[in-house]
């Protein structure tokens, strides 16, 4: 047994409102440069629907993710290294920009510079690609405002495997937001799918990045990823991915989806696993059995002899009580409430979700029936408007009966809490009946509606012994100016080169918790200036020494 840590997130997709509030605070944060305008690393999409890209699921068509083979063996389904190296210069198996979105903007400038006129002046969309005038037929969002729609249901590549019927009816249609970022998976695809081995797994908490210096821009990582979620940058030449924010972790920071989602909908912490028992996990013959394989593979981080293994590995004490105390374990393993998306791709994904119940609910009250009483619940739970085959069709390989049973423990969840809450007493055979304790039931009910911004995200800072060897750069990220990795002079349309050197500064940890947290350029005191949030305007106050009337520096 090999005990690794891995950071993963749980989203409850009962409390998203699809505000893409996630998705627009990553996008100012991480890919607001030229060459990713069409790049969103968290994007909301709303179910049924399409997807980013469009039909990204199916699988047939674009060959993402890992396939058994007769053997038993995994193999990439889109091909070993003898195909790939047919395809290097031309991979039929990716993603066209139609397929995720020409992005544009608005011709704000004709609104000011229009000559007066009998109609009002009007702003064009025009690309952000080529700069001419365009028609905006697709984004990615675009299946909000078309969910359940006879334009957009038939293109949903879920619904394809699905017998159960969908109607489309306005007032029986359904439709909930699922929010997707970087699975970070146990077994990445997109890792072993890259000829220059530029994607690479952290070992010391599992978030999957791209080194730029080493990324040569064939895009295989594209085609590999069943999730769609590394991108190319068509300016560096270079792939882009989710970073999981891997420098806010470091400082016991939440990602910037996390901490801005308005929903309280997203928990972050650490887990143990066991790295030997990924591969054996990830190629299980039957993929209804992949979901208990990689709960397997999830350690207990109270076993003492995890803890003797996790010690062995070097994890310090410090990261083995935040494993303890981890929401991701509680939601995971303790309550059996989070579910992996498409774990049928067998890359052991870490982002997990708990499917939606809302609906059930609305649909109870508006019979006329008490729609928070346990019977009615449990009941009401087979004539979902979300067909319980869509749910299982994401997060359960097509199993049904676990979607069925992680519905009706939150059904249970709130029953038993109506009772308590409105001063009755509780009926304990409500959960039992879904085989938890009325004691975890109600640490459930904590978690998941009362719980404070320290119970939901459990974060590890950095080693303290380690906190020399942080880095960061002391200008704007690398990607930012055309001195960063595949931007100099002489770079080739697929990055040969990597740039200039950037210049970067060593922190101690505690200096690096600090700029990542100040409210201001300059910290207090004024002896440090924290460039990370100057908005690049100007000259930040405090990088210059100020000098008197004479020119003497003060």
């Amino acid at each position: 047994m090999k005990v690794m840590a891995q950071m993963a997130m749980v989203m409850n997709l009962d409390k998203c409102i699809g505000c893409h509030t996630c998705s627009v605070t990553c996008k100012q944060a991480w890919t607001n440069r030229p060459g990713v305008e069409y790049v969103w690393f968290n994007n909301v999409e709303t179910r049924p629907g399409q997807g980013y890209p469009r039909t990204y699921e199916d699988q047939d068509k674009w060959e993402g993710g890992w396939v058994r083979d007769k053997k038993g063996r995994l193999r990439l389904r889109a091909g070993g290294r003898a195909k790939k190296l047919v395809s290097i210069f031309s991979n039929p198996k990716m993603p066209t920009m139609q397929d995720y979105y020409e992005p544009w903007t608005y011709d704000y400038e004709n609104l000011t510079t229009a000559p007066l006129g009998e109609h009002f002046p009007v702003a064009k969309p025009r690309s952000l690609i080529s700069g001419k005038p365009m028609k905006i037929s697709w984004s990615a969002n675009w299946d909000d405002d078309l969910a359940g729609s006879p334009e957009i249901v038939p293109g949903d590549p879920i619904l394809a495997k699905i017998s159960a019927e969908i109607k489309l009816e306005l007032s029986e249609t359904f439709m909930f937001y699922l929010p997707r970022i970087c699975e970070h998976c146990l077994n990445p695809s997109c890792a072993a799918s890259c000829p220059s081995g530029a994607i690479y797994k952290r070992s010391e908490d599992g978030i999957v990045l791209v080194d730029q210096d080493k990324c040569r821009g064939w895009r295989m990582c594209v085609s590999g990823c069943p999730y769609k979620k590394v991108y190319f940058n068509h300016k560096t030449g270079k792939a882009e991915k989710c970073t999981f924010c891997y420098p806010r972790i470091e400082v016991g920071l939440p990602t910037v989806c996390a901490e801005t989602c308005v929903g309280r909908l997203r928990y972050i912490g650490l887990v143990l696993y066991d790295a030997d028992a990924v591969l054996a996990a990830a190629s299980v013959e039957d993929e209804k059995d992949l979901y208990q394989a990689q709960m397997d593979v999830i350690l207990d981080p109270n076993d003492p002899a995890v803890i003797a293994g996790a010690r062995a590995e070097g994890i310090s004490e410090d990261w083995l009580e935040a494993a303890r105390k981890s929401p991701i374990y509680s939601l995971i393993k303790t309550y059996k409430v989070a579910l992996p998306l498409h774990p049928e791709y067998r890359t052991m994904p870490m982002v997990w979700y708990i499917p939606p119940l809302s609906p059930v609910v609305d649909a109870v009250a508006r019979s006329g029936h008490d729609a928070e009483e346990a019977g009615n619940l449990f009941g009401a739970i087979d004539a979902l408007r979300i067909p319980k085959e869509y749910l299982a069709e994401l997060f359960a390989a097509g199993d049904v009966g676990l979607i069925d049973d992680v519905l009706h423990k939150l059904a249970a969840m709130r029953s038993y809490m109506r009772d308590i809450n409105m001063g009755r007493e509780p009926q304990p055979h409500i959960p039992h009946a879904v085989g938890l304790s009325e004691e975890e039931i109600y640490e459930m009910y904590r978690l998941l509606a009362l719980a404070k911004y320290d119970e939901r995200y459990v974060i590890p800072t950095a080693y303290a012994a380690e906190g020399h060897k942080l880095e960061e750069t002391a200008t704007e990220c690398a990607l930012d100016f055309d001195g960063g990795p595949g931007m100099s002079e002489g770079s080739g349309p697929f990055g040969e080169t990597s740039g200039s050197p950037v210049p970067v500064a060593v922190e101690t940890f505690q200096a690096l918790k600090t700029r990542q947290t100040s409210e201001s350029s300059v910290r207090p005191g004024g002896s440090r200036v924290n460039l990370l949030n100057w908005d690049g305007q100007g000259v930040p106050p405090g990088i210059f020494p100020s000098r008197d009337g004479g020119g003497e520096v003060k």
